[in-house]
């Protein structure tokens, strides 16, 4: 509950003087590592090829070395896991399925949900042929499983043979459960570390020494720190008590150590927390860990946890406790592109305070969320490597440097790769016996090899330690990032990995590569995402010590007390006192004053507009595509300043500002991009009223007004009252570009503003974004108006929505509580697609619960000045009482409520903690809620469908989340959903322009998406046809249309002509597939609406009607006098099951109505329509109807990376 009210403090002059609470330490060395971070991959190689290159005689000792090495492993038996991926590729359809079993079946708690999976898994394929006794008892006994599943799943109706199946299914799962745990052990060295030492004896024996690494997940909440704290710390006494006191550092075993998952909040926006609470923890551990003398290596695999980690690192080699000893280390991966300049530091650090640094350096374990990361966030490069080839280049460097610095370093050479080992013995030359040493991972042969050589270097095994169901996933991304690479793993699977092949030497292949493309020309970099078309928006990396500090510098003058007010042409001086706004998050933090619009204003601008238009309108389609560009690069260029106005006037954290920011600019680059595109034929509407949300302060507002712009529309825009500064600023730059200023006006107020601007006969289209009642209103204020084009004036309404989240038990529960945080309490749950009912499988809803609970108590609450700040506040007081007055009902129901408790950060703004309230149905919930309150729903697997019917039954048909491994369930779900925006295994807000078209139906709103190919056409009057583009999968024609057109052609030949002209379009059921990053694949489909009321008094009228309606998918309710109705009685039963008669005084439900414009009876049926409650019915008029304003724009964005990465992507490199 929010606090009583404090006594106020004086307004603050320098507001984001507290941005960066802990600030990183400096030196050259720090500072070349983060100028490194985005060096061009072409200047990064050029910088290293010279220092990888090899005498003749190396490169002879290094190639025949890894000949060797190759010609061994082929000769040896293959391993468990090698015989699978013999018979199972992971190309094919069967390693794909043995790879989500892998990732997915142990893991799932409930017999149901596994029997399931498997049916999944099944497919089209024959099992039963992978069986025979020449295959090993692994893959028989994986093959037999799901030859007997297929069997089963096969059996149909009642019979002994099914009843005998069914009852083997527990064999079946027995079966699959022992193939899994088998593959894992040969990697998994125990479930226990002490399990895991008993195991190591026999290879200890042979000389080799282990690194054991502990299952413990990334942290979300304080328990899951402590209980990884409590695991590093009974894994370090264990190997205290097995090394004894005998043999040397390097000779004992290590310990590796994530540091994400030592604390809930591990990031640098965090970095003052982390130190204070980290820091410490590192302390002891590493003091502990010198007193047993057993190695340390710390590791972290996020790029944007570089810096930190180098912080806590730097911090702990300075510490007394561990002066002068040699047991702690740090893992680099070499597709970093920073890591040549990290090993400079490192080195230097090493000598500095006197002791030689482990270095783990490894190729790298995220390359697919790095690249996919910097493509999404629009960063200036991607911080890795885009070929293999140069990854492998950039660890021969680094093996170099390390080898030339042992008095400050002791190297650990993580590799399988046959020609990395050769190159790195021959750079080693004749160095003494214990300088560094080779790694591999446990179950894997190529180091055991080295000894066959008789090459006396020390080798370490890497062991996991942990469970399967955890560790199984872990091994399934190993598996698809080393693909081919691996000789191992893919030597049989890979027809092309020869031995030649897999020992060629990376300079020469990186030499074969021309300078100019360096970079690989089959991953598209960040700013060209959505080339040809357009730019992507540049992003920022608010984890980049640089950038941060760009940002403080910009941000650290005095704030300035902000004026606002009309932007209008001849507007008569306003006699209205300013209204004072202040920041939501502190009220004593004032901004300024805005004058709000009054009537004489008002009707200047719509007189100027109205003068303006006709030249906007005559300008070339050339002269407004590249004044819109102008305003895109003005807001790019203009990034802080807008960040900060969403931060202090909408309470946006930092990346949620950025985000919209972002989100305005690939607007405007999609609108012009369109403009160009386009055969826009039409004429422009007119005057268009915008009327935008303070949810998406900048975004909404600039998708409204310059898609209305691109068409040649005048636009009077009226900001959401809470957030007039950002419209105003962003206004002045739209001006400053090039938009005429009587053709954009400015006209800022409250609601009573918005009202008299649509009331005005002058306004020819409505755009409105905001709340679901007040769309409605609007519907019946205009649902009988024409514009100056004589056709129906169009309102275009986006609407507020109950969006749900269904999550089933394959899923990964750490993974989905991530999701489901960013989707329900992002700007603390203030978009209009916020997840708001969670359906949550019951059979792992606690564990999701407990996950998410702990996740929600560390997020850090408070004014978003500050980085660290993760949820800012409810926008006003209002909205506040009104998300408050909804929990208490809903305690008052006796429905479980939990939330935190606020800080003292949170006094002086309108915050609500998030909160979780469980409900017994989706009807519980009496309207949406606009701010952090989530309401769950647990539901038995048996329930789905049921779970989804209520979803569809509120009415609301905006955003939806699945959440599943299964296929079977996403398709099932995807199928009987109604949402217009479908998401996958991801977050359900983001939506890009081009990439995921926004925007919804029923009480959701109406009219095109945003930031889709149909929104700038519905912005002109009589435009052509639309067709499909190139790359688009044209629709079919449905088949009652069809049969009207063959009813009617022996009936009324004239009417069979104009249908069967209406409905040659091919748009039904069409599907665009749309751009975004890798791993991730976006479609907009063109679906029927449902029921469209097709209503007239003459029968050629309805009859076009009915063939539209029928000509989309849909089918058609029929509204008309008797004698226009007829025809109805001789329809055959194939056509009369999709045309209905309905009676006047009792509409049914539709998705729009079709009417005759002349025709009093549709008027009514219109009118009766928009005046009841429920959906926002669009209205159309036969004679300027289009094919497509029938059909439903369906988005689907799946997360194709979800099950462990991105296998298409990895194969690119």
């Amino acid at each position: 509950m929010p606090h009583s009210s404090p006594s106020p403090r004086p307004r603050p002059l320098r507001a984001f003087s507290r941005l960066l609470q802990s600030r990183a330490p400096r030196s050259a060395r720090r500072d070349a590592i983060s100028a490194a971070h985005y060096r061009p991959e072409a200047e990064c190689i050029e910088a290293l090829l010279p220092k990888a290159q090899l005498t003749p005689e190396q490169d002879r000792q290094a190639s025949e070395l890894a000949r060797t090495l190759a010609q061994s492993l082929r000769r040896m038996p293959a391993g468990s896991v090698e015989s699978l991926l013999h018979s199972f590729p992971i190309a094919s359809p069967e390693g794909t399925a043995l790879l989500t079993l892998m990732e997915a079946f142990l893991r799932v708690p409930d017999t149901p949900t596994r029997d399931a999976l498997i049916r999944d898994q099944i497919g089209q394929t024959d099992w039963s042929r992978y069986t025979g006794w020449q295959r090993s008892p692994l893959v028989n006994t994986m093959a037999r499983s799901m030859t007997l599943a297929a069997k089963l799943r096969q059996a149909k109706g009642f019979s002994l043979r099914r009843l005998t199946l069914q009852t083997s299914a527990p064999m079946i799962r027995r079966g699959l459960d022992k193939a899994l745990h088998q593959a894992g052990n040969e990697f998994i060295l125990g479930s226990d570390i002490g399990v895991a030492l008993k195991a190591s004896q026999p290879r200890e024996k042979d000389g080799f020494t282990f690194c054991y690494e502990m299952e413990v997940c990334t942290a979300l909440m304080a328990d899951q720190a402590a209980q990884a704290l409590t695991t590093y710390e009974e894994a370090l006494e264990a190997l205290g008590r097995h090394a004894g006191v005998t043999g040397t550092l390097y000779e004992r075993p290590s310990l590796s150590i994530r540091l994400p998952a030592l604390h809930p909040r591990f990031g640098r926006a965090r970095r003052e927390r982390v130190m204070a609470e980290l820091f410490p923890v590192l302390h002891r551990l590493i003091g502990r860990a010198r007193q047993l003398d057993i190695g340390v290596v710390l590791s972290c695999e996020d790029s944007t946890h570089l810096e930190l980690t180098l912080d806590l690192f730097e911090a702990l080699c300075g510490q007394p406790e561990v002066e002068g000893w040699n047991g702690l280390g740090l893992t680099l991966q070499a597709y970093d592109r920073r890591t040549p300049a990290i090993l400079d530091f490192l080195i230097d650090l090493g000598r500095r305070t006197a002791r030689r640094i482990i270095v783990r350096l490894v190729k790298g374990a995220c390359w697919d969320s790095e690249i996919r990361r910097a493509q999404h966030e629009g960063l200036p490069d991607f911080p890795v490597y885009t070929r293999r080839c140069h990854t492998d280049l950039a660890y021969l460097v680094c093996a170099r440097t390390l080898l030339g610095a042992l008095d400050a370093v002791y190297p650990r050479f993580a590799t399988h790769n046959p020609r990395t080992i050769g190159h790195l013995q021959a750079l080693a030359g004749q160095q003494e016996a214990g300088s560094y040493e080779f790694e591999c991972l446990n179950g894997t042969n190529i180091i055991p090899l080295l000894r066959q050589q008789g090459l006396n270097v020390p080798c370490r095994l890497h062991a996991p330690v942990g469970p399967h169901d955890r560790l199984l996933p872990c091994f399934v991304r190993h598996l698809l990032e080393n693909g081919a690479t691996s000789l191992i793993l893919n030597r049989d699977a890979d027809p092309a990995a020869t031995i030649e092949a897999l020992t060629l030497d990376p300079v020469e292949a990186v030499r074969a590569i021309r300078p100019t493309e360096r970079a690989s020309r089959a991953i598209r970099a960040p700013a060209d995402l959505f080339a040809p078309g357009r730019r992507n928006a540049s992003g920022y990396d608010l984890s980049d010590e640089a950038c941060l500090r760009a940002l403080q510098n910009a941000l650290k003058d005095e704030i300035p007390f902000l004026e606002a007010g009309p932007l209008t042409p001849d507007a008569p001086s306003s006699p209205r006192l300013p209204r004072t706004l202040c920041n939501p998050a502190d009220r004593n933090d004032v901004l300024g004053n805005v004058v709000e619009t009054d009537g004489p204003t008002l009707l200047a601008a719509l007189d100027t507009a109205g003068r303006g238009q006709p030249g906007w309108a005559a300008r070339s389609r050339e002269e407004r595509v590249r004044i819109l560009q102008a305003a895109a690069d003005r807001l790019e260029a203009d990034i802080f300043t807008l960040m900060a106005l969403l931060v202090r006037e909408a309470g946006k954290t930092f990346p949620a500002a950025l985000d919209d920011v972002r989100r305005a600019v690939d607007f405007i680059r999609y609108d012009a991009e369109s403009l160009q595109d386009q055969d826009l034929s039409g004429m422009p509407l007119g005057l268009v009223a915008c009327i935008s949300p303070w949810c998406s302060p900048l975004a909404a507002f600039v998708q409204q007004v310059t898609v209305a712009l691109a068409a040649g529309n005048a636009v009077l825009a009226k900001p959401a009252e809470e957030t007039p500064f950002i419209a105003f600023h962003v206004v002045q730059h739209l001006l400053a570009a090039g938009i005429p200023a009587d053709v954009l006006h400015f006209l800022p107020g409250n609601g009573s503003v918005g009202e008299q601007l649509v009331a005005d006969p002058r306004i020819d289209a409505v755009m409105f974004t905001g709340s679901t009642p007040v769309a409605k209103a609007l519907s019946r204020q205009v649902f009988d108006r024409r514009s100056r084009t004589g056709l129906r004036m169009p309102l275009i309404a986006r609407a507020g929505g109950q969006n749900a989240m269904l999550v089933d038990s394959s899923v990964q529960p750490e993974q989905v509580v991530q999701d489901i945080l960013t989707s329900a309490f992002d700007c603390a749950g203030q978009h209009c697609s916020s997840l708001r009912i969670l359906l949550l499988q019951e059979d792992c809803a606690d564990e999701v619960l407990s996950l998410l609970r702990g996740a929600i108590q560390e997020l850090s609450l408070g004014n978003p000045v500050h980085l660290s700040t993760e949820m800012g506040p409810i926008i006003s007081p209002e909205a506040q009482t009104e998300v408050e007055d909804h929990i208490n009902m809903m305690r008052r129901a006796g429905r479980p409520v939990w939330s935190p408790e606020l800080g003292e950060n949170c006094l002086f703004g309108n915050f609500l903690a998030p909160t979780l309230i469980e409900i017994g149905r989706v009807a519980d919930i009496p309207q949406e809620v606009f701010g952090p309150v989530l309401h769950i729903r647990r539901f038995a697997r048996s329930e789905m469908d049921g779970v989804i019917d209520a979803v569809n039954s509120m009415g609301y048909r905006l955003t939806f989340s699945v959440q599943s491994r299964l296929t079977s369930t996403i398709d099932r779900i995807t199928h009987r959903i109604q949402a217009a925006n479908i998401f996958v295994n991801r977050p359900m807000t983001g939506a890009v322009a081009g990439s995921q078209p926004f925007g919804g139906n029923g009480m959701s709103g109406n009219g095109p998406k945003a930031g889709g190919p149909l929104a700038l056409r519905r912005m002109v009057a009589k435009a052509g046809n639309w067709r499909l583009p190139e790359d688009g999968q044209p629709g079919k024609i449905p088949g009652r249309a069809r049969g009207l057109v063959a009813f009617l052609e022996s009936r009324d030949a004239v009417s069979a002509r104009r249908i069967r002209q209406d409905i040659s379009h091919e748009l039904t059921g069409a599907v665009l597939n749309l751009p975004g990053p890798s791993g991730e694949i976006n479609t907009l489909t063109l679906a029927p609406r449902g029921a469209i009321l097709c209503a007239g008094e003459s029968w050629p009228a309805i009859l076009r009607a009915v063939g539209m309606a029928l000509g989309t998918g849909n089918t058609a309710l029929v509204l008309g006098p008797d004698h226009a109705l007829e025809w109805m009685q001789r329809l055959p039963q194939g056509l009369a099951d999709g045309i209905q008669r309905v009676d006047p005084g009792a509409l049914p439900e539709c998705a729009a109505l079709l009417m005759e414009p002349t025709s009093a009876l549709a008027r009514q049926a219109a009118s009766t329509l928009t005046n009841r409650e429920g959906a926002i019915v669009p209205i159309y008029c036969l004679n300027d109807v289009r094919p497509e304003w029938l059909l439903e724009e369906r988005v689907m964005t799946v997360n194709t990376a979800a099950l462990c990465g991105d296998p298409t992507l990895m194969t690119l490199a």
